[in-house]
């Protein structure tokens, strides 16, 4: 959803912000643009879960978690994350679900085949998840989704929302008198529309009972590492963490650096207007591949705004992924152009690290102001290094 709205905005201001460009050279200048710099914790275990733990189904020998997407848009890496990060911690059952049968097209990339439909899961398990995770999904006011989600709390589930999941649990009526989050962009949005829930800032992810929502994009990783410590204890979360590159975990964040600036929109209407910068670059996939860390760089090079990003396989057949999860190819066959991080090498860093990366070059190929409108999407603190470097010519 999120993504769908800086769109929208960023198209409805480009005209004036390229026409207004002169009028905005100065605030250009002097306004950097809100993405605060990464501050890390020096030991993850100071990291607390704020996830309270759910015993509403003790019969069961591990938790059952459901992670729910539309099938028509639902954001790439709130939907992978969780699933993949839960699926390598083993602490949980995790299935996929979809509102329909066949794939997810997930948004800014990609396209997934779920594990199977929220109707035929509830057949099999009608007394219903442990936790359910809900991402930004395009159509958040479905309503056999929102009823979905509605039954799955009445049943005992925790319901995580995730980013502009929010939307979701908010017109479901999970939020009314509760403390939650959202996304940068969303949460005035969110405030005028739902006044009864107290919305909060500072925080990657709030917990009121057995509601949680989240901030951007990238809080998927620290919201499910605070979830794998709730299930399988701190020790087994930091290794997790450690696996997939991630600092820490803590609910910290400092929510009141990000904010859309003249600068933002300046690179937004600039690489939007380029048409001779048009870009395809291919994701090859790789069966048994790390799916959330090719999640996390494709999602960020697809929000450049004048990059498509496109999975290619061999064959038009699905591939399983290392979570388990099938992607379906876009493309059979290679690409002119490789997603980086892929053209030299197929095996990803740690999902994390990857993001790190791809925002580094990000940087060095398009210049510091879209790394940092590129962050600034995902709401991902990154290294003030980063936003000063000029594109290569």
């Amino acid at each position: 959803m999120i993504v769908r709205r800086v769109l929208l905005a960023g198209w409805s201001v480009c005209a004036m912000a390229v026409g207004l460009a002169g009028c905005f050279a100065l605030q250009v200048h002097q306004d950097p643009g809100g993405v605060p710099a990464a501050v890390h914790h020096a030991d993850a275990s100071v990291a607390q879960s704020e996830i309270p733990a759910n015993h509403a189904h003790p019969w069961r020998a591990r938790p059952l978690v459901a992670v729910v997407g539309h099938n028509a848009n639902t954001e790439l890496t709130d939907f992978v994350v969780p699933y993949g990060v839960l699926k390598r911690a083993e602490v949980a059952d995790v299935v996929a679900l979809g509102t329909q049968p066949g794939p997810i097209q997930m948004f800014p990339a990609f396209r997934v085949e779920p594990d199977s439909t929220i109707d035929a899961f509830d057949a099999r398990f009608p007394d219903g998840a442990d936790y359910v995770v809900v991402p930004a999904v395009h159509e958040d006011d479905d309503p056999r989704l929102l009823a979905w989600v509605r039954q799955q709390w009445a049943k005992g589930a925790t319901v995580i929302g995730v980013c502009d999941g929010a939307w979701v649990l908010a017109r479901a009526g999970l939020l009314a008198g509760r403390r939650a989050t959202s996304h940068w962009y969303a949460r005035d949005a969110l405030a005028r529309q739902f006044p009864q829930t107290h919305w909060v800032s500072g925080h990657r992810y709030v917990a009121d009972g057995r509601v949680v929502t989240t901030t951007g994009v990238s809080a998927s990783v620290p919201v499910t590492l605070a979830l794998i410590q709730t299930i399988g204890g701190v020790e087994r979360a930091r290794a997790v963490a450690g696996a997939i590159g991630a600092p820490d975990w803590s609910a910290e964040h400092a929510s009141a650096g990000f904010r859309l600036s003249p600068r933002h929109l300046y690179t937004a209407a600039s690489n939007m207007l380029s048409l001779w910068r048009r870009e395809t670059l291919g994701a090859a996939l790789q069966p048994g591949g790390d799916d959330v860390a090719l999640a996390l760089v494709a999602d960020a090079h697809a929000r450049i705004y004048f990059t498509r990003v496109l999975a290619t396989a061999g064959t038009s057949g699905g591939v399983r992924m290392g979570s388990g999860l099938v992607f379906l190819p876009d493309r059979v066959g290679a690409a002119a152009n490789a997603l980086p991080l892929l053209s030299d090498t197929p095996r990803l860093p740690r999902a994390v690290v990857a993001l790190d990366m791809a925002l580094d070059d990000i940087a060095q190929h398009h210049g510091g102001d879209t790394a940092a409108f590129v962050a600034l999407q995902m709401e991902y603190p990154m290294r003030s290094a980063a936003r000063h470097v000029p594109p290569r010519p």
